[in-house]
């Protein structure tokens, strides 16, 4: 981050803890602003895993916050897992191409593991080891990155954010 965020202005959701219930704990940390690498380990750091993963309502509000109608944007989402709320990732991925004005869409599975036995995932296919978010970054010009060590995820990060001709906004979403 401290490589990125002088270029790009980043901002920060989390999903997973609070909420009034296990899928609503989409928390906005802050809006894309320069130089936010201390505030975003800061907020990365402290976080407790908890919750479920609400990823496609959580891509859909950073998207809108980002206001992806109307300008260019950039989504990185970092989940450990499937979408475990419902959504539909890949409906909301073929919704945003086709209404984005320039929206890509990253996203890297963090030692992401498959649930084939999860009840609330209605586009999981139980035949493949791959996480249905893929098909966010499929969809909309990004890259689908999976990463099993913090090196790992710290190149995936400099991939997806560290270009230096592309500057502009970004919205990182993060799973807790």
């Amino acid at each position: 981050m401290p490589d990125i965020t002088p270029q790009r202005d980043v901002g920060l959701i989390i999903y997973g803890p609070g909420g009034g219930t296990s899928c609503s704990g989409i928390d906005l940390r802050f809006l894309p602003a320069p130089d936010t690498a201390a505030q975003i380990i800061a907020e990365v750091d402290a976080l407790k895993p908890n919750g479920l993963t609400p990823l496609t309502q959580s891509v859909q509000q950073a998207a809108e916050l980002l206001d992806y109608r109307q300008q260019p944007a950039v989504v990185v989402l970092v989940t450990d897992g499937n979408e475990t709320c419902g959504g539909t990732p890949c409906a909301l991925g073929q919704s945003l191409r086709e209404t984005a004005h320039d929206l890509t869409v990253h996203v890297i599975g963090f030692r992401a593991v498959v649930d084939f036995f999860s009840w609330n995932n209605p586009e999981q296919d139980p035949t493949t080891n791959a996480t249905v978010a893929r098909c966010l970054a499929d969809l909309n010009g990004g890259l689908f990155v999976t990463t099993e060590s913090v090196d790992e995820l710290v190149d995936a990060l400099n991939k997806t954010l560290g270009c230096a001709l592309i500057s502009g906004r970004v919205m990182a979403v993060t799973a807790s």
